[in-house]
Parts: C-alpha cells; sequence; structure tokens
C-alpha cells in the first residue's frame, strides 16, 4: 500500500500514513477520468448562447426584384442569410448542455484520479490545516514550506471560514471539503494537498 508522509505547516515530518490501496492504490482508469473531466465542463457552460434565423428577423417580406431580367442574381427576401441584417444559418439557440454519469463510474474515476495523484507522487498530507487569522501571506509561506509553488488543491475537513479566504486571494489554489471533490479539480492540480482529517473522510467515503 502507498505510504506518504504527514507533515506539519512548517513542513517538517511529524509521522507517516497508509493510504488506502482501495482508493489510492488502483490502475487509473483514463477513459472514465476523461469522461467525468468532459461532464464537467460541460455541466459549467451556460447555454445561453441565442441568434435570429432569417425567419426570426425583421424584414424582408417582398421580394426585392423581379426573378428574371434585371442581371443580377434572383434573390427571394432581403433577409435571407448572405444579406446585410439577414438571419443567421443554424443559428444557435439556448440549451442545456448538462449530461449525467452512473453512480459507480463516478466512483472509479474519482478513486482513479486518486490513484493518479498518489503514482505521481502529488499528494501532500498536513497534520493540521487550522489559521489564528485570515492572512493571505500565511497561507503562501505554508504552501511554499510544504513544496506546492504552483497549482494547488486544499482538501479540508470541513467548513474553516479563516483557511478558505486565506488561500482565496493566491492564484491557481484551490479549496474544497471532502464532498466537493471532483475529478477535473484534482487533476488540474499540480499538487493535493490533504489534511490529515480530510484524509480519513477520503477513505470512508470512497473505500
Amino acid at each position: 500500500m502507498p505510504n506518504v508522509n504527514v507533515v506539519d505547516m512548517q513542513g517538517k515530518k511529524v509521522s507517516t500514513v497508509e493510504l488506502s490501496e482501495t482508493v489510492f492504490g488502483i490502475e487509473p482508469n483514463a477513459a472514465v477520468m476523461h469522461m467525468m473531466v468532459v461532464s464537467y465542463l460541460a455541466n459549467q457552460r451556460q447555454g445561453t448562447q441565442s441568434a435570429l434565423t432569417r425567419s426570426e428577423v425583421s424584414g424582408g417580406g417582398r421580394k426585392p426584384w423581379r426573378q428574371k431580367g434585371t442581371g443580377r442574381a434572383r434573390q427571394g427576401s432581403t433577409r435571407a442569410p448572405q444579406w446585410y441584417h439577414g438571419g443567421v444559418v443554424f443559428a444557435p439557440k439556448p440549451r442545456d448542455y448538462r449530461f449525467s454519469v452512473n453512480k459507480k463510474v463516478r466512483r472509479l474515476a474519482m478513486k482513479s484520479a486518486f490513484s493518479a495523484k498518489a503514482q505521481a507522487e502529488e499528494i501532500i498530507v498536513i497534520d493540521s490545516i487550522a489559521f489564528d487569522e485570515i492572512k493571505t501571506k500565511n497561507a503562501v509561506a505554508m504552501l511554499s514550506a510544504v513544496g506546492s509553488e504552483r497549482k494547488a488543491l486544499v482538501v479540508l475537513p470541513e467548513v474553516d471560514v479563516k483557511a478558505v479566504k486565506s488561500f482565496n486571494n493566491i492564484p491557481g489554489v484551490k479549496t474544497a471539503q471532502v464532498n466537493e471533490l471532483n475529478v477535473y479539480d484534482i487533476l488540474n492540480a499540480d499538487k493535493l494537498i490533504i489534511a490529515k482529517d480530510a484524509l480519513a473522510k477520503i477513505e470512508e467515503v470512497y473505500a
């Protein structure tokens, strides 16, 4: 089973923890992870784009000139797509891009994402993440101490306003509770920083 060091907020090793084989030790399934990422991005789309077709734009009720004898191309309406102020061909209309993924596939995708991070040694376990005050400087210092200089996903066991607001202003850093995790955020982060209590909850949910 994979083992990782548990460090404190100053980056000092305090112990080790054995990760669950069923959550962090499976062979990652790229296909289901791709499906979940596509689903996540599709679900973020508003789908509010809209344009008018030739039947919806105003005007164009009269044939602009007679069919034959003018030397010009035949035209039936001044609101055909090739005309200025004409309608749009295959105009986009509001639609819902969402699609659902089976529960078993979602679970497999989450475990695959966790396992991929474990194999890449991109998981950092911290014994406790807590701040005395809301201060971005303290959050930056913690990330630097544990070796996370770029994009990171910080997983908290529960809502901690001081911690969340301290991380909020750092570009590329996101916070989430266990029930908010998704495959896209996990794979998109360079480092997955997990509080020890949150790790126990993850294993409880997905084991």
